[in-house]
């Protein structure tokens, strides 16, 4: 329920942190969230993940699993600071939630284990922030556990991502003993009870980790010191800098993206909370840090720089949909400018008015109202029919395009059968709603037997959204069995031609005569290099037409989009219009589209086609009493075991596996291993079973 209207009083953009918590599934990410909206004051009870009264994992579904579903959104005071906060799931079905919120975030703390490391999800989720250039900061969590090991977590993080990580802190003990942190910087030990309510007690540094600690303040005393060449030189002249130029070098390191500070607790047991989120406002950018935005300006056409102000014109991105029955609840990242309640605002992709008739700061799934929200804000709204997740929204002359947010092609399908057709007509109504807020959904209808078809990113996925469709919407309906999605490519060069000749009536009742002929060639691409339309070289210049050339181009574009020769969507073909005849009576558009689109049917049936399958990565951490018959089972199952790493007491395996073949994997990796084992398994490209072996 909606509050009472508030703005910005005192807005400082600097004061304000836009981060995201990742990790990979299980590592503590919505646990270490919870902590830093107690410890904030933003609640007064601490929910866990394990009971299913977590604050962010709202939904039935999250609760129920113990797991992040959906990317949810809050923001927290701290210190004289605001940090907007967006809490994201780990488990790679829904790495789009992931994508999505790294694109519109300044900053992100990554979650390790400290028992399992730098773990397989861990390495996807690193990888798309640096696709965004997202500073970090590191959390090794969970030093309570068994196994916990901090210092093997650090040379994981450099050897395994590629990156400088820095520790500003050392633990205090590990696993049962697990105490506290030193503080590198201040050079003072702190200890938790492990009780909620007690506040940290500041103690001097055991004698027994004196050595330890000078070593490691000398690597960060070094590592700030190399950020800033006056630090540099200072450095180099004294072996010695104050806390302020340490923090202003590690600062500078990590916005840069040259370092990344590491930090340590157990946010179970609330101990060390507290300085992740000092090190959260220390280290981690405010809006006006970072440079200014790439936009596309639509008038021009040229790419130009936007500052992040609230004072320039106004561009703002929608980065995810949430429907609320039949109305959108679009979230957004304000990049420029300053919007009020009852703005008029422009969808650029879709070129239509929108009102941002009302607004909100959000908690999970609560809402605070709005008058006001500037550059850096997170903000959602309401009534806006025709945003979808990417689209930029502007105001007045000034119109921008900023980049759009990737999605993913589904890999996996299943037929879902309503019981009537009463249900068949809610169905309907509803699937294009879930496809609204969930860009790797797909929903389509099997030509031959009229089965409404799901698609999505894996078993899990579909899982979900199979639970919501029978209980958050009461649809009567069963599934059929997941299966995969194919693809088809030709197996070499194939050549089609087709003309197409018709006598139709115009406007006016009059006879027309209309004419195209196309030739073509197909050739097979690199998998995963996708679709492509070319146009020979001197085509255009030998036969002049080029209103007619453009028209086959888009024939052989849309024949691209549909089926090849077994009925399966096209991959990785690139076609050439090779040829093209033309007639002074009669020559039309129309006909030299159609006429491209049956020339490139042809030739696909000349060639046959050749099956596609997805083909998977996958990554099992097993102990290693079980590795030989993990193996073992990868084999069996058409899989290729790429390598190992030793990973303590245990082995991690990568493999790439088909698809088709890991149906139910989850339950017999379980069996084999008696629970001891964990997999992340995600897609990698398109191929035969042949490009595995």
């Amino acid at each position: 329920m909606a509050k009472k209207k508030t703005g910005h009083k005192g807005y400082d953009q600097s004061r304000i942190r836009n981060i995201g918590i990742v990790a990979h599934i299980d590592a503590g990410k919505t646990t270490v969230t919870e902590r830093f909206l107690y410890y904030s004051g933003r609640i007064h009870r601490i929910g866990e993940v394990h009971d299913g009264n977590a604050q962010m994992d709202w939904m039935v579904q999250e609760q129920e699993r113990g797991i992040t579903i959906t990317a949810a959104a809050t923001y927290l005071p701290w210190k004289s600071s605001e940090i907007h906060l967006i809490d994201t799931p780990g488990h790679v079905d829904f790495t789009i939630e992931v994508e999505r919120s790294l694109r519109v975030i300044d900053g992100a703390v990554v979650v390790f284990c400290a028992r399992g490391g730098v773990e397989p999800q861990s390495e996807t989720v690193w990888h798309q922030a640096d696709k965004f250039g997202v500073p970090r900061i590191a959390f090794v969590n969970k030093m309570d556990r068994v196994g916990a090991d901090f210092f093997r977590v650090v040379d994981e993080i450099r050897e395994r991502l590629g990156a400088n990580p820095v520790p500003v802190q050392i633990p205090i003990g590990a696993e049962d003993s697990f105490e506290g942190v030193v503080d590198l910087i201040a050079m003072k030990a702190i200890r938790w009870t492990g009780h909620e309510e007690d506040p940290p007690q500041e103690v001097d540094i055991p004698a027994d980790l004196m050595d330890e600690v000078q070593k490691w303040r000398m690597n960060m005393m070094e590592a700030a010191a190399e950020q800033d060449d006056s630090l540099t030189e200072k450095y180099l002249e004294s072996e010695h800098l104050t806390e302020e130029e340490i923090v202003r070098g590690l600062r500078q390191g990590t916005i840069s993206g040259a370092v990344v500070p590491v930090l340590c607790g157990s946010a179970l047991k609330n101990k060390a909370i507290q300085p992740l989120m000092d090190a959260v406002v220390t280290y981690l950018p405010s809006p006006e840090d970072l440079p200014p935005i790439e936009v596309r300006n639509l008038r021009s056409g040229e790419s130009v720089h936007l500052d992040q102000s609230p004072d320039g014109p106004v561009a703002m991105l929608a980065f995810k949909v949430q429907m609320e029955g039949t109305r959108k609840l679009v979230y957004f990242r304000i990049y420029s400018g300053t919007v009020h309640e009852g703005d008029d605002l422009l969808n650029v992709r879709a070129k239509k008015k929108e009102k941002l008739s009302r607004m909100f700061r959000m908690h999970a799934n609560k809402r605070e109202r709005l008058e006001e929200a500037r550059a850096g804000d997170i903000i959602a709204a309401l009534g806006m029919k025709s945003v979808k997740t990417g689209d930029t929204l502007c105001q007045g002359k000034e119109q921008f395009l900023l980049e759009p947010i990737d999605t993913y092609e589904p890999v996996i399908s299943m037929a879902v059968e309503p019981k009537n057709m009463e249900e068949k007509k809610k169905l309907e109504e509803i699937l294009p709603r879930m496809m609204e807020e969930d860009p790797t959904f797909r929903v389509s209808e099997d030509p031959e037997t009229g089965e409404t078809i799901i698609s999505g990113m894996g078993e899990l996925h579909l899982e979900i959204i199979l639970d919501r469709i029978t209980r958050d919407y009461g649809v009567q309906a069963r599934a059929g069995r997941p299966r995969v999605v194919f693809r088809e490519t030709v197996k070499g060069t194939s050549l089609g031609q087709a003309r197409f000749e018709r006598v139709m009536e115009d406007d006016s009742g009059k006879e027309k005569h209309i004419f195209g002929a196309v030739e073509l060639k197909l050739e097979p691409q690199p998998r995963g290099a996708g679709n492509e339309v070319a146009v020979q070289e001197g085509l255009s210049d030998t036969f002049g037409h080029h209103r007619f050339i453009e028209a086959a181009v888009e024939g052989a574009t849309e024949a691209l989009k549909g089926a090849g020769a077994n009925g399966f969507p096209v991959a990785d073909v690139k076609v050439t219009i090779t040829g093209l005849e033309y007639k002074p009576e009669g020559s039309d558009d129309v006909a030299y589209k159609i006429a491209a689109q049956e020339a490139f049917r042809r030739a696909f049936d000349e060639d046959g086609g050749v099956m596609l399958e997805p083909i998977m990565k996958l990554e099992v951490v097993v102990p290693d009493e079980y590795v030989g018959e993990v193996m073992g089972d990868i084999g069996q199952r058409k899989g290729k075991v790429e390598g190992m790493e030793k990973q303590g007491d245990r082995q991690l395996i990568h493999a790439v596996v088909p698809l088709r073949n890991m149906f139910g994997y989850a339950t017999q990796l379980r069996s084999k291993t008696r629970a001891s084992a964990q997999f992340t398994m995600s897609f990698l490209r398109y191929g035969t079973v042949d490009d595995i072996v």
